[in-house]
């Protein structure tokens, strides 16, 4: 059966490029009838947090990326301890004392010289002795796997064929010095007790991944299918990382982001298919294919987000929006015609807000100097309320009969006297809904 998962780490909020990797795994299980598990990665005790824990919960709530259950590494420690057993017995695990400072150090000289700043493995040719003293000098040492110096390769979801050489990375340190579990041990153990079948992430973990092949391998076990998506970008191919923190889902949702339009867009951003706002899930499950998403960095744009909840709101009965349209203040009475008439004016439900206090209060009018007397001649001509559907045909007709004036010269200034705006709503439909008219 196939099985993904999500693996955050609760030491901050989701944001939009967890949210890539999250929603890839979501669906493909969803699309297979597999499983989809919430691994909580926090085998950090200083920097992960319950609070965090519980948003990244919320956030996925919110989206309707449901899971069939819940994991957490913090739990699961005695396995690792087990598999790092299994390697050391393997002759797969060795302990190294090199400071950072040393290590540093080492680095620069192998660049100097033009090699692969690549980890020596010094710490092999340690006597036990020799152990015993760096321990009693600095604590313990740091635990590294041992790589087997070969190629390794596997087929990429996303980036096809793939093959790295072993001899050209570090062997991994995964454990630390205070012994603190890392993630690279702590996700193979996971993935393989849980029969995780595909991992999709982020292309900034291949070399990660081969790493994890060779653990897992080394584990006994067999590795799942990896995809790789590409990294995210701001629109103008700027790198988005540095941004994340202001695109937390928690700030999206608050700045009136519908899930839907996020999903939409996430979901086929960095494909070879077009974006398509759709308005169920179950379409979305449907639509996706992990193959048709390309290396390249995708660009992500949030002001894209806004037309797409636009489209999104438009499309919803007024039962879906009736409670959020009451809460402001408008009468059950006037909700159908306020929704008819303002659903195709809003990016973002938080918009309705602005529009009712226009309908309510009226507006300061926007009204150009060559345009003063004119305005005044035709409030003065306007009708008593309450208005009708027919009130503002009628009124603008009085107006050109009188004035002269037509066409955008005619309507334009007059619109602009009753809303304080240049574009808005049909006014023969907004006419009936305005409750006051004011007008210098």
């Amino acid at each position: 059966m196939t099985t993904t998962r999500f693996a955050p780490s609760p030491t901050g909020y989701i944001h939009v490029g967890n949210l890539r990797t999250a929603l890839m795994n979501y669906l493909i299980a969803r699309k297979a009838g597999g499983t989809f598990i919430l691994r909580i990665d926090d085998t950090d005790p200083e920097r992960s947090k319950e609070e965090y824990v519980d948003a990244i919960k919320a956030d996925l709530e919110w989206l309707g990326l449901h899971w069939d259950r819940v994991e957490r590494q913090s739990e699961r420690l005695d396995r690792y301890a087990a598999a790092a057993d299994t390697l050391r017995a393997n002759g797969r695990f060795y302990e190294a004392f090199e400071t950072p400072t040393e290590l540093d150090l080492k680095r620069k000289k192998q660049l100097n010289m033009g090699k692969p700043p690549v980890y020596d493995r010094a710490a092999l040719d340690l006597s036990e002795a020799e152990k015993d003293a760096l321990r009693a000098e600095r604590g313990q040492g740091v635990w590294r796997f041992k790589l087997d110096q070969t190629r390794i390769e596997w087929t990429d979801g996303i980036l096809g064929d793939i093959s790295i050489d072993a001899a050209s990375v570090s062997d991994p340190v995964l454990i630390r010095q205070d012994g603190q579990v890392l993630y690279t041990i702590a996700s193979v153990v996971d993935d393989m007790e849980m029969g995780v079948t595909d991992v999709v992430r982020g292309s900034d973990h291949v070399t990660n991944t081969a790493t994890q092949i060779q653990i897992i391998e080394a584990l006994g076990g067999t590795a799942p299918r990896f995809a790789h998506h590409s990294l995210l970008t701001g629109p103008q191919g700027e790198a988005l990382s540095k941004r994340l923190g202001t695109l937390a889902l928690r700030d999206l949702r608050e700045r009136g982001v519908e899930p839907m339009a996020l999903l939409s867009l996430m979901a086929r951003l960095g494909a070879s298919d077009p974006v398509e706002l759709r308005s169920e899930m179950a379409e979305l499950i449907e639509g996706f294919d992990v193959s048709r998403f390309g290396s390249a960095p995708t660009k992500f744009d949030e002001a894209d987000l806004f037309p797409l909840t636009g489209r999104y709101l438009q499309s919803l009965p007024l039962d879906a929006v009736v409670e959020r349209i009451e809460a402001i203040g408008v009468s059950s009475e006037l909700a159908p015609a306020f929704w008819t008439v303002m659903r195709d004016n809003i990016e973002t439900l938080g918009d309705l807000e602005g529009w009712w206090t226009l309908c309510r209060d009226g507006a300061d009018p926007v009204i150009e100097d060559e345009d003063r007397e004119f305005v005044a001649q035709a409030i003065a001509m306007l009708p008593d309320g309450p208005f009708t559907p027919d009130t503002w045909g009628a009124w603008t007709g009085a107006v050109k009969e009188a004035t002269g004036r037509k066409g955008r010269g005619l309507f334009m200034p007059l619109r602009k006297a009753l809303t304080g705006q240049a574009h808005g709503p049909d006014m023969a439909a907004l006419m009936p809904l305005l409750q006051v008219v004011k007008a210098r």
